[in-house]
């Protein structure tokens, strides 16, 4: 005999009450999740608001340390030394002695002894060399338009939405990243320390003329015992050339 195989369908029939309590718990449901999801927007907003203060709180801070920087630093001399490498092989050293301008960039007298001679300054293995060392001086001179950030600048791209606030990773320290600060696609990193209200370090990724041809600079801050802030060191990338310009600025004097 053969077995018997039997399928059951069955058809869950809620009364009319369930079916309205259901539709209720749905509805219920659907509410939560709303409010729910306002809260987080109202969250959300509320914590964009706090950034948005503090991010400004800082700006305005930097701002002032660098008007003021920029005044005292006036009242100083001081030397910088320039390494210059090629793939790590030290190619020249040059030694400088530094003051602001009225224009507020540095102006530098040469103290290196005079390298000229007599020889011949022709040929493959010359042109090379002025080619490296013309590389050289348009990098250092791209750091220089960096390193004394101005504060209307500042100013100007906070107000466009290019200022970005973020943690430094250490007690007391910020970290503002400002984009487009002097060519498209470039960026200013200050590192700021909110107790001492002043500039520890500064990182910039830019380029010469063309976005390939990369350059990134980097610079550490020192404090003058009864004296303004200061860049300490510099250390530049000519990223095409491998070349790297080394700086160090010492024996600060009060004019």
């Amino acid at each position: 005999m053969k077995p018997t195989h039997f399928i059951l369908r069955f058809r869950l029939k809620l009364p009319t009450n369930e079916k309205t309590w259901v539709s209720r718990h749905r509805v219920s449901v659907s509410l939560l999740s709303m409010a729910a999801l306002t809260a987080m927007l109202m969250l959300a907003a509320l914590r964009a608001k706090a950034q948005d203060g503090e991010l400004q709180k800082r700006v305005t801070e930097i701002k002032e340390y660098l008007a003021l920087n920029k005044m005292v630093l006036a009242q100083y001399t001081w030397q910088e030394s320039q390494t210059v490498s090629v793939k790590g092989e030290v190619k020249k050293e040059e030694l400088f002695q530094v003051r602001m301008g009225p224009d507020g960039q540095p102006q530098k007298t040469d103290l290196s002894p005079d390298e000229s001679s007599g020889g011949r300054k022709h040929g493959i293995k010359h042109r090379i060399k002025e080619d490296y060392e013309n590389y050289g001086k348009e990098v250092a001179a791209l750091a220089q338009s960096y390193g004394q950030p101005d504060p209307g600048r500042v100013q100007q791209l906070f107000e466009q939405g290019s200022v970005l606030l973020g943690s430094a990773g250490a007690p007391n320290e910020v970290k503002l990243v400002i984009n487009g600060y002097q060519k498209p696609g470039d960026s200013v990193t200050i590192v700021f320390n909110k107790t001492q209200k002043t500039i520890q370090s500064l990182h910039i990724a830019t380029y010469l003329n063309d976005p390939q041809d990369a350059v990134t600079i980097s610079e550490q801050y020192a404090q003058l015992p009864n004296g303004p802030n200061h860049v300490a060191s510099t250390v530049i990338d000519g990223v095409s050339k491998q070349l790297t310009v080394q700086m160090q600025n010492s024996n600060y004097q009060k004019m």
